[in-house]
């Protein structure tokens, strides 16, 4: 009866212990473009934050779980310092961020995991 009391209380003591495990949100930035996921702790969103006041629009670009075959883009056309949200979705697997140039190869960041 000792044992199990004394197991019990570890138990509780651990869980107690332990934070609780949330979404740490992961941004990565290319040409002053920032895409952040998970947005708002939801693995099934990110953000696009245009900081590049260069009059080009700035996009994430995104895989999801459910169809890891199929790049998305999320686009942010409404300007400098503004920022734009993807609807929910299946978790977000790899992204990057990148900075649009019409007449040139965009400035991106390179893949990351969130």
């Amino acid at each position: 009866m000792k044992r199990l009391k004394f197991v019990a209380v570890a138990v509780l003591a651990a869980s107690v212990a332990l934070p609780t495990t949330s979404a740490v949100a992961k941004s990565l930035t290319g040409g002053g473009v920032t895409a952040t996921t998970p947005y708002n702790n939801d693995s099934g969103r990110i953000s696009v934050y245009d900081g590049s006041d260069d009059g080009d629009p700035g996009k994430a670009e995104y895989y999801r779980h459910d169809s890891a075959g199929t790049k998305r883009t999320l686009w942010n056309k409404s300007g400098f310092k503004t920022t734009v949200v993807s609807g929910d979705g299946s978790a977000i697997i790899k992204f990057q961020a990148c900075d649009e140039n019409n007449a040139a190869p965009d400035d991106c960041s390179g893949w990351g995991a969130p």
